[in-house]
Order: C-alpha cells, then structure tokens, then sequence
C-alpha cells in the first residue's frame, strides 16, 4: 500500500525528527532528493543538466527554502538557474545558496520571460499548511507556469502542487499543475484523490527520515499490484460451487434489460461459483442467452412476493442495476436489507435509499456504490461540493449511514465508518470508463467478491482495481496503438485478462 498521512501526523513526525538532527539537515536532506529528480528530468534534454534553464517559483516557508536549495545544487552544475520570490520574503539561507551557486533573482521586469523560456520550473510557492486557491502575485505565476508546461516545461512541484489542500485534495481557486510531483517523508492524501491528483501528475517520495515517528495510522492508502493479488480468493482441491460463493443479483427489468445483463457478467467474471438472477421477464430471457450458467428467478410485479423464499441460498446479495424504483422495488430492496447477509446496493436502489432513509442503517456487512449525485442525494448536498471534496464527504456518508461507501468517479474512494480504518483510493482506471453501464459491471464483480467472503472495503477496493485494470487493457490493449473507445460489454470481455494479469 502507498500510505499517506495528513498534513498533522506529518507536522508532528517532523518536530519529532528535528529535536535529534542538526538544524537544517531536513531541509538538505529534502532539496537533495528534490534536486536529484529534478537532474534526472533534466537529463530527458540535450545536454544534460549542463545549459539548461530552471526557474524556482519560492515562497517565504520551508517550501520554498527547499526549492532554492535544489536551485543551488542544480546550478553548481551547471544549469541556468533564476528564482522568482514573491511575498514577504524569501528563505534567506536558501536565497543565499543560490547566490553563492551563481543563480540569480532578477527584478519583476524580466521575472514572466524567464518561466516563458524555462525547460524546468520548480513551484515552492506554497507548502502543505496552505487552504484555499492561490491569491495573487501566486495565481499569476501559476498561470504563466501553465502557459510555459503547456509550451514544453516541466513543472514539478515541491512537497505538493501550491493551490492544492494537503489533507483532501480539494482546489479551490487558481492553483499549479505539476507534471511530476516531489513530496517528502510521507504522501499527503491530496496527492492521491482528485481534483488534487490530478494537477501532482506522477509522484515521487523523498524519504528523509519521517517513518519512525508517524505515529498515528495513515488517513488513506492506495494499494499496489501485490496487494490486491493477495486479497484475491482462489479455489483449492475442495472448492466447489458453493465453497466458491452464491451471490444473489437482483437487477435489471423490462426496461432496462441491459443492467442485467452487465451486472451478471460482472459477477460471472468475479469469481462467484454460482450467481442467482432475479429480474423481470424481458431481461430474463436475455440473461439466459447470454449468462446460461446462472440461476434466474422472474420476479412478479408484487410487492407481497416472497423474495427470500422463492430464490434459495446465497452468501450476498447485490440489488440495484436497473431494477426500477417503484412499489414492488421498495418491498424486493427491504427484503434484501432485512436480511443478516453482506449487501451491496448501487443504481435504483441507491434512489430508494435517497427516499426510504429509514432501510440504512443495518447490522450486518453493507456497501453502496454512488456517484457522486446519487451520494449527494444521500446527504442533502450538491453534486459539485462531492466532487470536489470526494473523501471529506465519502467518510461523512459512512458515518452517517454506518455503511461502507465506494464513492465512484475520477478517483474512486472507499470509506468505512471505522475512524481507525484509512480511506481507501483505487489507482487504476482510464477516463474511457465514464460510460453507461460501466458502474453495473463494477457492482456485480464487487458482490462476487462479497460472495467469497472478503469485508465490503476489501471488496470494493479489488473490484474498483480490476476494474480500472479492465478499463485499460479494453481500451488499449496493445499500448503501443494508443487508445481507443470502450463500452460496458467491453469491460465485462476484458475482466479474465485483468485477473490473469495479477
């Protein structure tokens, strides 16, 4: 797992650190890697380091003393180096390093001219205690950043881009889109949930020494490769179809055949040794075509029908794919809640839950998958103030509801209703996969895991990976040919080769 730690585990690792080390070596240990990465993006030009030119944005703090630093080492071999301080005033022993290294701090007359012509600008504008969009001199230079990285620099920004709020990721107002991202002793949350990761661009971590004194648990974690293979159930010798996991699926209907159709092939794919479909007439008899080593039940149009009863044994159930809101929906989704099995709804039946509050919470294991306008029906919000906070309302929707909530979109974030447990952030993923029944196919591979037996957050972070994984290799499977639209069907076709790869 990539852990990352909030702007006050990181201040208190930090004092910790500083009472045992001489003053300043944090910061030398900070401007070498920074200035280490920095080289090596430098040695992408003819040349080498040797010639090439580097503006460092610096503020007044510490930031800023790391990017002077680095400007200094930077120079000392050889690179044209000139620093822009707005503000109050610079760090003056990083000022004077430059100095002495022959970088240079012109007057503002020249200042928008040296980032115009920069091969590399250095943004220490402002450091993780920052809140709130960039105020001017700071947005101007911003935009002229952006001006010269859309012109061919790379932007690469100190500890986290200036403008971007440490501990969420929030940007609101003017702020720095970094190509490559250089933070220090621990990533900060808001390098890893959007709209914050995307102005970090790639990440790289500077280890000075901070992991001995984060004492506190990560306030979220992104997994890697490995970790999800290892959470992965596998048959063994005594498997059999109902060792494996039975899900229950309830979705689709007469209208909305496809769900149905997605949802099943998701939980075909996920691994589940039998899925139970429980739908309506038209959507059945595609279902069967389709999927024929499922079970299917067709639901009568009655809200007195014994769901329960009339399906037979499962180990979890999913509900909501394209299932319908009426009556009878109501009565078939408090069925499913009424029992003491893991749930996890999604779709139709996350506008049920808008409606009838009263069916969460429930005592045994429950995910619900929104977007974000399903979660802000949820919490009597706005959609616009969920996107932009994805893991301050994520978490507040799972203590609120006392569910787990993997809250899709351009960051995909899990929060359970444990304090204790970090929010976790699935990496993978192509904007290809904002298309219709691309959620469907998500929610029946997260209920085959659920069917397995792993936890909802378990669950809901393997199937959000797989299926960003399926989303990448369907829209480019031959990397080298670039990508290409996707649908839904696509996803389902891709998920085998997803698994395989882990």
């Amino acid at each position: 797992m990539r852990e990352a730690y909030d702007v006050a585990a990181v201040r208190a690792a930090e004092r910790a650190l500083m009472e045992l080390v001489p003053d300043g070596a944090l910061m030398g240990r900070a401007a070498a890697g920074l200035a280490s990465v920095c080289a090596s993006l430098l040695g992408q030009h003819p040349g080498y380091v040797y010639g090439t030119r580097v503006v460092v944005l610096a503020g007044s703090g510490d930031n800023g003393g790391d990017a002077l630093y680095a400007g200094a080492l930077l120079a000392r071999r050889g690179a044209s180096v000139t620093a822009i301080t707005p503000g109050s005033g610079a760090h003056p022993g990083g000022t004077t390093a430059l100095r002495a290294a022959g970088g240079r701090t012109p007057g503002q007359a020249i200042q928008g001219s040296a980032i115009d012509r920069a091969d590399l600008i250095i943004d220490g504008l402002l450091g993780i205690g920052g809140r709130g969009g960039l105020r001017e001199p700071f947005a101007g230079l911003a935009q002229r950043a952006e001006q010269a990285r859309q012109a061919g620099a790379t932007v690469v920004a100190v500890d986290l881009p200036s403008g971007i709020d440490a501990d969420t990721g929030a940007v609101d107002g003017p702020a720095v889109r970094a190509d490559v991202t250089v933070t220090f002793g621990a990533i900060k949350p808001g390098l890893l949930i959007d709209p914050g990761a995307g102005h970090a661009g790639a990440v790289e971590l500077v280890d000075i020494g901070l992991e001995p004194y984060l004492k506190d648990g990560p306030a979220a974690a992104s997994p890697q490769r490995h970790d999800i293979s290892e959470l992965l159930p596998r048959p063994g010798p005594e498997s059999d179809k109902y060792r494996r996991g039975v899900l229950g699926l309830l979705a689709g209907s007469d209208r909305f055949t496809g769900a149905a159709l997605l949802s099943t092939g998701g939980a075909v794919h996920g691994g589940a040794g039998m899925v139970r479909v429980v739908t309506a007439h038209a959507a059945a008899a595609l279902v069967r075509q389709v999927w024929p080593e499922t079970v299917l039940t067709v639901h009568p149009d009655d809200p007195y029908w014994d769901l329960i009863g009339s399906v037979g044994r499962v180990q979890a159930w999913v509900a909501g794919p394209g299932m319908g809101t009426g009556p009878d929906a109501v009565a078939r989704l408090t069925a499913i809640l009424g029992t003491d099995l893991p749930v996890l709804v999604d779709a139709d039946g996350l506008t049920i839950l808008s409606q009838v509050k009263e069916l969460l919470p429930r005592a045994a294991p429950t995910l619900i998958t929104p977007h974000a306008g399903e979660l802000s029906r949820l919490l009597d919000t706005d959609p616009s103030s969920v996107e932009a906070q994805r893991l301050e309302h994520a978490q507040r929707a799972a203590d609120q509801l006392g569910v787990t909530v993997l809250l899709k979109g351009s960051t995909t974030v899990i929060a359970s209703p444990a304090e204790s447990q970090p929010v976790l952030v699935n990496p993978t993923g192509t904007p290809w996969l904002a298309t219709a029944g691309s959620g469907d196919v998500l929610s029946g591979l997260a209920g085959a895991l659920l069917a397995q037996g792993l936890e909802p957050a378990q669950a809901g972070l393997a199937a959000a990976y797989l299926h960003g994984l399926a989303g990448r290799l369907a829209a480019a499977p031959d990397p080298d040919s670039g990508e290409a639209p996707i649908g839904a069907s696509d996803l389902v076709r891709a998920l085998p080769a997803a698994f395989r790869s882990l």
